[in-house]
């Protein structure tokens, strides 16, 4: 293996605090590989082709994701803002939404196979009225081929979700809900454009628990201005108290250009977390999660019993093909990775006129279930040998050795060698919470490792 054991960016600072010293700061919110553009002439034809044709297995997972790309409020840490929630607005996209559902359900790929998960998120799905909830999961679930335990999650925030738009999304077929709490600290959440007060937001969480019709999961996220190690803590407890199912505890990503960027600059918020206090939080929550054996379900998430099951969101990390419907959709069907138009009349343009609403496209390289198998084990805390070289090339795994005993040496992880091919690279708890920049790491040595093999294949041909 030909990389660079001394370059810290790649393995890491040897220190005696890795969790919050290995590296400077997280990479990226996801890890993920290199793709081929393809040139915006082409987009039609090869969605036409890739869409046609029938999916590879009829057991091959599979989900759908439905964007609604409307807020009642920007949230000063969010990068997916598209339009504020507006009546007419949101009439006139329902409308075009479910004709792309009934245009692409026809499609031969689309009823080849059944799917395992559909996610309808945003934007913030909870502010359609109940109604247009209820026919847009009719319409997922009669028009698609659903797996019999298909997960069908609604996204969106606990403010103006009443019993009325609960029930409709349940008579629709919503049965998982996740909820963007974030915190449930009024000061903070008042700071992050976050709406409802603390007590309003915990008494809707126990209501709707109580009801017992679906699994209920909470987002809570850490380093935001005015939460203290004592509010992180409370958040956790708070969690508790809510009787949710579930909960996803996320590190807040420093995005340049962002509202809160701005209004710290502006001294109008206190700065966010640095990395160390970060640290320090996630192994307060991992530790908290541990203490009340909440179950875990990956590095970043627990339930509180087995009615959560997370299918979606551990799918979304693997080759499972995701069909993208709506304005700012992302998905991946037949080798084709494509992001939907995030202007409204564009993509309702395109949907009239049945084109594919989609401005930028990527073929995946040939590969990518290794980059897929780098991400989904990652996120599990553990990369099993046999995984990686069954679609990495047997050998694959041994050859990575160095970086992993680096790894090793340094707190990341701990490396199990146990012959016949059942060896395991186990994330520590500073592993864990560096998952993201060890994954995005190791995907780029294997590509490189790949394109030397490529060169050198060449070369022998040429001579």
């Amino acid at each position: 293996m030909n990389v660079d054991l001394h370059n810290p960016e790649l393995v890491g600072l040897r220190t005696p605090d890795p969790l919050r010293f290995a590296f400077q700061r997280k990479k990226s919110a996801h890890a993920g590989g290199m793709m081929r553009s393809v040139n915006s002439e082409d987009i039609q034809t090869e969605l036409e082709k890739a869409h046609a044709i029938p999916a590879s297995s009829a057991h091959a997972p599979r989900c759908l994701y439905i964007h609604i790309p409307f807020c009642r409020v920007r949230c000063t840490y969010c990068n997916f803002f598209q339009y504020a929630s507006s009546k007419s607005l949101i009439e006139g996209y329902v409308e075009a939404l479910r004709a792309e559902i009934r245009w692409k359900a026809s499609q031969i790929w689309s009823q080849s196979a059944p799917f395992q998960a559909v996610y309808i998120g945003g934007g913030t799905p909870t502010d359609l009225s109940g109604e247009q909830i209820r026919m847009i999961v009719s319409d997922i679930r009669s028009q698609f081929p659903l797996t019999p335990d298909c997960e069908i999650t609604l996204e969106g925030r606990i403010n103006r979700f009443g019993l009325d738009k609960f029930e409709a999304a349940l008579e629709g077929g919503v049965n998982r809900f996740s909820f963007g709490v974030q915190s449930f600290n009024t000061q903070v959440r008042r700071s992050a454009k976050r709406l409802d007060d603390r007590e309003v937001v915990l008494d809707k969480i126990q209501q709707l628990a109580k009801y017992n019709a679906a699994p209920i999961v909470l987002d809570l996220l850490y380093g935001l201005p005015h939460q203290t190690l004592d509010i992180w803590q409370q958040d956790l407890n708070d969690y508790l108290e809510s009787g949710a199912h579930g909960v996803d505890l996320y590190q807040l990503i420093e995005m340049l250009g962002l509202p809160m960027a701005k209004l710290v600059e502006q001294g109008k918020l206190p700065y966010p977390a640095d990395t160390q206090m970060k640290a320090s939080m996630f192994e307060m929550g991992v530790n908290f999660m541990a203490k009340h054996h909440q179950k875990r379900l990956s590095v970043n998430h627990w339930s509180s019993d087995n009615r959560e099951r997370s299918i979606y969101n551990s799918l979304a990390k693997t080759t499972a093909e995701i069909m993208p419907l709506g304005a700012g959709a992302g998905g991946n069907v037949n080798g084709c990775q494509m992001m939907q138009t995030r202007d409204m009349d564009t993509y309702i343009s395109a949907i009239n006129d049945l084109r594919y609403p989609v401005t930028m496209m990527t073929l995946a390289p040939a590969n990518r279930g290794v980059s897929a198998e780098v991400k989904s084990g990652f996120d599990a805390g553990v990369l099993a040998q046999h995984k990686l070289d069954s679609v990495a090339g047997q050998g694959s795994f041994e050859a990575l050795y160095p970086l992993f005993e680096a790894w090793q040496e340094n707190g990341l992880v701990y490396l199990e060698k146990n012959g016949n091919g059942r060896s395991y690279l186990t994330l520590t708890l500073a592993g864990q919470f560096w998952a993201v920049t060890l994954a995005q790491n190791l995907i780029e040595v294997l590509q490189n490792q790949t394109a030397q093999k490529v060169q050198r294949k060449a070369a022998n041909v040429a001579a």
